[in-house]
């Protein structure tokens, strides 16, 4: 099977293993003891919490099991400890739009967070920034039509 790499920052790392962690120790265990409890309720046919605990159930396990390909995937990426100037993923870059600057922090899919100002590298806007240097001007397709960018600092 040939995996394809996830990037992630330190604390986008942490994160998923905390989630993990907490899924796995304290909320799977919680699940199991209420399945437990509406199992000996009697009647599993007609017993909505019986059922309700079993796909919560399911749905933990299916979660468990994607974080630990995601952390088995996973690739961690400096977060803004670069002595480069041009941009990658962890980069953090300031671009000029018109008289406007925009911050934005390049990461992997799964950190991207619009509203954070963290864009994916394979966004369009990520894409058109890698490999870019200070200075550079970018053009790329954006929902709301073509965008121009001035690259103003990476770090």
């Amino acid at each position: 099977m040939n995996a394809k790499k996830i990037y992630l920052t330190k604390k986008g790392l942490e994160d998923l293993q905390a989630e993990h962690d907490a899924l796995l120790k304290k909320r799977r265990p919680e699940v199991v003891e209420r399945l437990s409890a509406a199992r000996e309720m009697g009647d599993l046919s007609e017993n909505a919490e019986y059922t309700a605990a079993r796909e919560e159930l399911a749905f933990i396990d299916g979660r468990l099991e994607q974080l630990e390909e995601l952390l088995k995937q996973a690739e961690l990426i400096s977060d803004g400890n670069h002595k480069t100037q041009i941009v990658d993923l962890g980069s953090h870059v300031v671009v000029k739009i018109g008289n406007k600057q925009e911050n934005f922090t390049l990461v992997g899919e799964w950190e991207a967070d619009p509203i954070e100002k963290k864009i994916s590298h394979e966004s369009p806007l990520g894409k058109a920034l890698v490999g870019k240097a200070v200075g550079d001007e970018i053009e790329f397709e954006a929902p709301a039509g073509k965008m121009l960018y001035k690259i103003v600092s990476i770090s």
